[in-house]
């Protein structure tokens, strides 16, 4: 069995932007947890503090950088950049 040191690398307001930061971590190879005291989603109140988005200290820069990553629209609605 394995142990790693998980890095909080970010904390968000809504457990949809935590979602969506997930799977991005997720698609790019980047395995990623988030942490949230909302006993089990009985009490969604108890978050307020945030949802945060855990990563393994090894990944911390990876996921860093796939999160600050911005995605730019071109003028062509079919040119995307990322």
């Amino acid at each position: 069995m394995s142990c790693y040191t998980l890095f909080a690398i970010r904390s968000y307001i809504s457990n949809f932007d935590a979602e969506v930061a997930l799977s991005a971590l997720e698609a790019a190879g980047i395995p990623a947890m988030i942490k949230k005291d909302d006993c089990g989603g009985y009490r969604p109140h108890l978050w307020l503090s945030g949802v945060e988005l855990l990563v393994r200290s090894e990944d911390a820069e990876s996921a860093e950088a796939i999160l600050g990553s911005v995605l730019h629209v071109g003028d062509d609605a079919d040119h995307l950049e990322v």
